[in-house]
């Protein structure tokens, strides 16, 4: 990469969106001069990526993310925060100017009280899932009625973690959190992260106790852990264990969920759709009660408003290992597949040592590429028709002229493919009293 391509890529992370967009702009214009040259259109795709406004592992912005997956040639990409959907604009803009398919979702937790006593994909919590909405045309201005809710999701969790903190800081005294001098400068707009306070512990342990052997002595006594297991000064190691032994089930910061901290799964689900989004349940890896019960917790999902399923295939697959996690899985998208419901994937990005992007031509995945290229190119089709016309895939007209869920997929995904990248829904002429021919025609018109 040339000196001035690497001085605007290091800018796109900047916390200042103006810079950030100089930076992405200045990168698009050196692209159309020849240089850098960016890859053809492939077939991978990640509709499960987080940026710095939840938690990025590498730091990366909506733009960052935008501009690796352009790199690599990826056919869409997802962008997906926790609570909010602050990098939206940011990040769909960014597609149209680089040629990427993008869509753009929330994820949050959710209490699902017909499963308050199993665990179902986040571990030791009964009754809580980790769940998404993907697929918003915008952010709710403040005078819709969705935007009320959108707010108490952030508030909710930022309230909670401030508790957390105040409990943890018991613990780990002399080494206290102050949120708003320790924690808020490290994300951009506020929404701090379970992932974000592990951080800061780690970085305000490592300045009270400068000495190697101090700084070991400190986390060994609070953590209950071996020093030579750990990663000082703030590994991805030493940040895990500071999450699990402090902040989840049995740890002092650990608070129980209920109705009043997380959102019910129904609500979560009428939110997204009042909004234009998808509801997408989420898997883990088949291992816990819940996700046992999985065609009882498939039909309860489909009957509050699910219209896709998003799996985490790096979580669940060793290359080249035939076990029991693999089989869950496959057995898991047969079961998707026979609903016809979109199969969405993303690898997060969220803690260190994430892949940008699933071994696609893995033995593993190679029988899914397909299912997941299909899930990408429906999304973003989705995307694009309710941004323009409220057309998308659950609308009133697309589930009355496609009342076959099988036929509604393959007309998505046609559009999806067929689209051009860098069309700018504002330019479409659509209503609801055309036909799917005519809205065919009009999408893919020259």
């Amino acid at each position: 990469m040339h000196r001035r391509d690497m001085d605007s890529a290091r800018l796109l992370d900047d916390f200042d969106s103006a810079r950030r967009g100089e930076a992405l702009q200045a990168l698009a214009r050196q692209v159309r001069d020849g240089v850098p040259t960016l890859p053809p259109e492939g077939t991978d795709v990640n509709l499960h990526l987080h940026s710095f406004f939840s938690f990025n592992a590498e730091g990366c912005s909506p733009s960052r993310l935008a501009w690796r997956a352009r790199q690599r040639g990826l056919a869409a990409a997802g962008l997906i925060d926790f609570d909010v959907l602050d990098g939206l604009d940011e990040f769909l803009a960014a597609g149209r100017l680089l040629g990427l398919r993008t869509v753009v979702g929330i994820e949050s937790r959710v209490f699902v009280p017909e499963f308050a006593t199993r665990a179902i994909n986040s571990p030791g919590e009964p009754g809580i899932a980790y769940h998404l909405g993907l697929g918003f045309p915008r952010r709710p201005p403040p005078d819709e009625p969705t935007a009320p809710f959108l707010a108490r999701l952030k508030e909710t969790a930022q309230r909670r973690n401030r508790e957390m903190v105040a409990r943890v800081n018991e613990t780990t005294a002399p080494v206290r959190l102050d949120m708003d001098r320790d924690v808020l400068p490290l994300t951009p707009a506020g929404n701090v992260t379970e992932r974000h306070l592990c951080l800061a512990y780690a970085q305000q342990a490592a300045r009270r106790f400068p000495d190697p052997a101090d700084l070991a002595r400190f986390w060994t006594e609070r953590l209950g852990q071996e020093a030579a297991d750990l990663d000082f000064p703030d590994g991805p190691r030493l940040q895990a264990l500071i999450r699990a032994k402090t902040m989840k089930t049995g740890g002092v910061g650990y608070m129980k969920p209920d109705p009043a901290t997380f959102p019910d799964l129904a609500a979560m689900n009428r939110f997204s759709l009042a909004a234009g989004a998808l509801p997408v349940m989420t898997w883990l890896d088949g291992s816990s009660p819940g996700e046992q019960a999985i065609d009882e917790w498939l039909d309860l999902c489909q009957a509050t408003g699910v219209e896709a399923v998003n799996v985490i295939p790096a979580r669940n697959i060793r290359p080249g290992v035939q076990d029991e996690n693999l089989a869950r899985l496959q057995d898991l998208i047969a079961r998707v597949r026979s609903r016809h419901l979109p199969l969405l994937t993303g690898t997060e990005m969220n803690a260190p040592g994430q892949p940008f992007v699933d071994a696609f031509d893995s033995e593993e995945l190679a029988p899914y590429r397909d299912d997941f290229l299909r899930g990408g190119h429906i999304l973003f089709a989705h995307s694009l028709l309710q941004t323009a016309a409220g057309m998308g895939y659950a609308s009133a007209w697309a589930t009355a002229v496609f009342p076959d869920r099988a036929d509604r997929n393959a007309w998505f995904a046609r559009i999806g493919r067929g689209a051009a990248p860098a069309l700018d829904p504002a330019c479409l002429r659509l209503d609801p009293a055309l036909s799917p021919t005519e809205a065919e025609q009009a999408i893919l018109a020259p």
